[in-house]
């Protein structure tokens, strides 16, 4: 069974233009860091020109399909039918993108069935993280 998952998700950037353009991204968890999610933005969707990746936890974006949730850099609610609002606050500017409810649904299904909410600290190998602490200390 894979230790990964990721799946690409249609995002609309919110600007100041009345159409928001359509923009790539690829959600992406990994088993071996069972708490956080990572939504990455190629190079051509961004500003700098560069890939940009965020990694926030699983949870806010659980959370974030009910109701407002975040207080730091990302934050997430819903927003509508079926969509949901990401805010990505950098000291550049801040980037509002709309995804698609059900597209963060089957998404963290899946996250849920390879971890389980609730059972993340299963995966973690403390005594080899805490091993490779104290040798480079």
């Amino acid at each position: 069974m894979s230790t990964v998952i990721e799946q690409p998700v249609e995002a609309r950037l919110v600007a100041a233009a009345p159409r928001m353009p359509s923009i790539p991204a690829t959600l992406r968890y990994d088993r071996c860091d069972p708490f956080a999610v990572r939504m990455t933005f190629p190079a051509p969707a961004t500003l700098e020109g560069v890939e940009v990746c965020w990694t926030f936890a699983r949870e806010l974006l659980a959370a974030g399909l009910l109701e407002p949730e975040g207080q730091g850099d990302v934050r997430v609610r819903p927003y509508g039918y079926d969509r949901i609002v990401l805010e990505f606050h950098a000291p550049e500017g801040t980037a509002v993108v709309h995804v698609r409810a059900g597209e963060i649904r089957r998404f963290l299904n899946a996250t849920g069935e390879l971890v389980p909410v609730g059972l993340e600290h299963l995966q973690l190998d403390l005594d080899h993280h805490l091993a490779e602490l104290m040798r480079d200390a």
